[in-house]
Formats: C-alpha cells, structure tokens, sequence
C-alpha cells in the first residue's frame, strides 16, 4: 500500500472555437458555476452540437508576477495557466473571502479568461444571457457589484443568479421526488444545512458551518509537518488536498474506528504509506584509491588557487596604503609641514617616528607576501601523498603562509580523514544505513478518519461550532412534526466535500439517532457532487431560455438597482433593501413654529 503522489500540473485551457448553434438566431446563454475552489462554465444550448458538459474548469486564483528586469512588465495568470499553485502560493489570489466574491478586480480576470477562451466573438460587449451561481443569503452589496460587473463591463442583455446546491438539488430530481427536502452542501470553504419546503428555499431556516475542504487540507498539512519535521517543506496544500479527495474516509462510528486502529494487524493491513519524491543517489561512494586520489589532489589545488587569491588581494590593499604612506614622507622630505601634520591627523599617527615605523612594516609584508606569490607560481604540482599533509610540505617558507594554509586544509580534514584508504581491499558496494525510500514515506493512519471528521465535530480543531448532525437537528427542530417528516424523507448531499466514502452511511446513522422509533427517511447522494451544480443550472436555462422568469434585464437593473433579484426555484430569497421613512423638511420647519406660538399666546 505504497501510493506515490501524482503532483499532477495543469495543462493550459485552449481558445475553443465558437460554435454556429451558439450565435443562432437568439444566442445561447453562458453557464458559470462561480466556484471558491473551482470555476465551470459553458454553454446551454439544446442543439447536439455543442456538447452538454462543462467546457472550462480552473481553479478560481490569479497570479501577478512581478516582471523581468528592465523588460516585459508584470503578467497576471488565471486558472490552469498557472501550471501549479505551489511555487506560486505566496503570490495567489482568489476574489472570494469565504464563498462570497468580494474582490471585483479580480472576478473580473476570471470571468475574462472565461469569455475569451469559450471563443466569444463579439465586439465590445458579451451579448449572450449570463447564468451565475452564487452563495446561499449571499450579502446584496455583493450581487450589486457583480450586477454592475456584468451590465456595465460586459454589457450583457440579462443576467440570472442562483444557488449552487440548489440547481444540483434540481438535477437530481426524479419522477416521484418530493419538492421538499433537506440539501446538505458542503464545499471548499463553507458548509450548509438548506431546508427546502414545496420547491421553494426556506431562507429563514437556513444554516451555515465555516468549515468545509480548505481547513480540511490545512488541519492534515499540520498533522503532517508535526509528525514528519524532516519534510516540513515537502507537506505541501495540494499534496494534502491529493490525500483527502482519494486517501480518506468518514468513519461510520468515529469513536470505534479509533479502536480499531489501536490494533496493530488492522494498522498494518489499512495504513496507506504516500511516497515523497527522492534522489537514489546514495550517501557513501564506491571509489577507487586512484580515483580518491585524484579527487584530494583536485581539491588542494583548489585551496591553493583560493591561498593565492587572497594573498593577492592582500598585496594589493598592503600595496595602496603603502603608497599613501610614502606620499606623506615625501611632504615632510619637501617641508610642507600643513599638509603633513594634516595628513598625519587623517591617518590617525601622532608623529614622523609612528609613520617611518608603520612605513617599515608596510614594506617588509608587501616583500613576503611577494616572494610567497612566486614561490607558488613554481610550485603548481602538489605531490598529494595518502597520509594527513603537514604544514612544510604547504608552506616551505616557514612564515605566515603556514598558518593560513593550514587553517584551510583543517577544513577539509574530516573529508580526507573519510577517504583514507586502510588497505588494498576490492571494492565492495556501499549499504546504506536505512532504507532511503521508506524514510521518505508518509504513514497515512488514523489521519485518514480524524481530518474529514472535523465536519462532524468541529472542536478537533478548535472550532467553536456545531457540526452537521447539530445544525441539521436545530433546522429540523424549528418546523411542525408534520414537515420534519417530510424534510428527511429527501435528504440530499451535494459539493465536492460530500465525496468522502462513507459519508453517506454517516448521515444515515445520525439521523437514525436523532428521529422517532420506526420512523422513515431516504438519504440521497448527487450523481456527481461537484459538476450537478453546472448541470442543473443549464437544465434551467435550457427550459427558461425563452421566458422571462428568473432573468434580470438591463432595464430592470437600470430601475431597481444591482442588488435586484427576480426569483426562480434555484434562487435566493430576494428581500429588498427598507430604508425608513423620513419626515418632509417642510413640516419639520412649521412644528418649531406652532411651538412658538402656542408658547407666546
């Protein structure tokens, strides 16, 4: 159960070509499913032509790189065109703070990767209807900005908002489905518990967990580093987000699962060992005692040439203040006494004697360090003997050259010391301590149930929330027996963080807990969790392509602002902005008077 990690990278979205059925007559409405993980769209066109599946999806960041020196400028990447999130995630950006999109700037690339790669052709406008998802009660502030967005960017003809979850929920019907239900969402970022009576969204009653994939990923990556410091930097988010969509599962009884993973047989049959990529190339080597000998002879050349370069240097330093010293002798010699003691302050001496003395030194050193160059010069061949080098077979000279020399070779003992052949024996491989490809294994364990549990239990990372099983209990509890049992004879679970195996059977023990003696409920699981959202929402614009319900014209956003809303059955609840109602100024003014004259009479 060795399991290697893909870390697969994206492939570039092409330009697709546009499609005839799609300008028609009347031009096809555009379908997006406006994602905080990922960003589909596509078209909704009944013709067969045009394929009925979603032409782009990219993960919903954008990058601004910063530019090559005194050339292009800085380029912003969208979507797959990043190749990776890793060597770019201290640079990423995404327009959404949880699953509302707050930053425009940044929807607005989005949505321009997405006009330009679908091949949209006109000019200076989008002049195809517009079907976007949003989040459930999303803020009107929000949809008034992508309303402006929209109309005034893009000059769309009409645009039409409505929840994920619930196209999904609308996909998924089937002959004999009830209209109501209890739709269990959860996504990258939020969690969310929506009742749904006779077709419609019971906003009030709606609830919300601030935990869905993100923390997931986060709360695994953090597990990880702590049990295997030595791969802190290797632990990376989308390694842990490779984990959970295909490693991990939901634990029908949490508690009891843990028992099982006590035992050692059970840990060794279920542990799933994720391999981290690692060189082969191993810590000892098998040379030869020629091989090893040229290899310190390479090196004490090499310490050599670094010797000589820095007494050159050094010459050339001793040289230039040697010359300044002599420059301030020859001003005593010519009896400009001023510049002389003014040159003496600036050298900080006090006398000619001090100077004649540092004159002396100065001139005695550039001579050694001179003789010790070309004694070198000589001595380019090093006979490099097996045995440790002493100092005179280094420096013949005896003087500072020893010193230096042998403070660098004390430097390369410890790799001479380890290449010291003790005897003429055949060469035999080299083992190596451990095994190099089971240290750089991830033992995958109880990680498995513990990180997607926190959706259920929110305090394992200390989240003062309820989890699912509370919220959908509380939302159950604010309605009549009657319409509890009709809720839970639908209970349907949709979004990418329901995937989990075993999640389904989770939700059914709950409830098993939670309901009446002998009573029934169905649990229902998406056909496809994360695309039934944008499936959904092209059924409805296939079937409302011709009507006005649902669909926010130009004139109604020009008369009733962008945070209006027309409602559909996947829709949000629509509650317009009240502002109270102010007096008129001119009976303002007249009260203070009457005031006056009633207290005058």
């Amino acid at each position: 159960r060795v399991f290697a990690f893909r870390d697969a990278r994206w492939a570039p979205d092409p330009v697709k070509g546009p499609f005839a059925a799609v300008r028609g007559p009347h031009p096809a409405p555009l379908v997006i499913d406006n994602g905080s993980f990922q960003t589909r769209a596509g078209w909704a066109c009944p013709d067969p032509s045009v394929p009925a599946e979603p032409l782009l999806r990219f993960r919903s960041l954008a990058a601004r790189s910063r530019g090559a020196r005194g050339g292009a400028g800085a380029e912003t990447q969208v979507g797959n065109d990043l190749g990776s999130a890793e060597p770019l995630r201290w640079l990423l950006r995404s327009p959404f703070d949880r699953n509302v999109p707050v930053q425009l700037e940044l929807q607005e690339l989005l949505l321009d990767h997405v006009f330009q790669r679908l091949g949209v052709s006109s000019q200076g406008c989008v002049d195809h209807p517009i079907v976007l998802t949003e989040a459930v009660c999303n803020p009107l502030y929000s949809r008034q900005m992508m309303s402006e967005l929209l109309f005034e960017c893009y000059q769309v003809p009409k645009v039409s908002y409505g929840v994920d979850s619930l196209y999904s929920f609308y996909h998924n019907r089937r002959q004999n489905w009830p209209c109501s239900g209890l739709v269990i969402s959860s996504g990258y970022q939020c969690t969310h518990i929506l009742p749904v009576l006779e077709g419609r969204l019971d906003a009030k009653n709606c609830k919300r967990i601030n935990l869905g994939g993100c923390q997931a990923a986060v709360y695994l990556q953090r597990l990880l580093q702590l049990k295997y410091p030595g791969h802190f930097a290797a632990i990376t988010l989308s390694r842990m987000e490779e984990i959970l969509h295909e490693h991990s599962y939901i634990a029908e009884d949490y508690i009891e699962e843990l028992q099982k993973w006590r035992c050692p047989e059970y840990y060794e049959n279920n542990v799933h060992k994720m391999q981290l990529p690692f060189s082969n190339k191993l810590l000892g080597s098998t040379l030869t005692s020629e091989e090893k000998q040229g290899k310190r002879q390479q090196q004490l050349r090499r310490l050599q040439e670094l010797n000589a370069r820095r007494r050159e240097e050094k010459l050339q330093l001793d040289q230039e203040r040697l010359d300044r010293l002599l420059y301030v002798q020859e001003l005593l010699e010519d009896g400009q006494m001023d510049q002389f003691h003014k040159a003496l302050v600036e050298l900080n001496m006090d006398s000619a004697e001090e100077l004649q003395s540092y004159i002396n030194k100065l001139s005695v050193s550039v001579e050694q360090t001179k003789q010790k160059i070309l004694q070198s010069e000589v001595n380019i061949e090093v006979d490099v003997v097996d045995s440790k080098p002493e100092t005179p077979d280094l420096d013949p000279l005896g003087s500072e050259q020893s010193l230096e020399d042998v403070e660098s070779i004390n430097e390369f003992e410890p790799l001479f010391a380890e290449e010291q052949p003790e005897a003429e024996k055949p060469v035999a491989a080299v083992q190596p301590v451990f095994n190099l490809a089971e240290y750089h294994q991830l033992f995958l364990g109880t990680e498995r149930i513990r990180v997607p549990e926190i959706v259920f239990q929110p305090s394992l990372i200390g989240e003062d929330q309820a989890g699912i099983a509370e919220t959908m209990q509380y939302v159950l509890e604010r309605y009549s027996k009657e319409q509890q049992a009709v809720l839970v004879q639908n209970v349907f679970l949709t979004g990418g963080n329901t995937m989990y195996p075993g999640l389904k059977a989770r939700v059914q023990k709950e409830l098993l807990e939670m309901r009446p003696f002998q009573s029934s409920f169905q649990v229902h699981l998406a056909s496809s969790p994360v695309l039934d959202a944008w499936y959904g929402a092209r059924d409805w614009a296939v079937e409302h392509m011709s009507r006005e319900e649902g669909w926010i014209t130009r004139k109604d956003y020009d008369e009733k602002g962008g945070e209006y809303l027309k409602e559909h059955c996947a829709s949000n609840v629509y509650v317009p902005i009240r502002l109270p109602k102010q007096a008129p100024r001119a009976a303002e003014a007249a009260a203070p008077g009457r005031a006056l004259a009633s207290g005058t009479g």
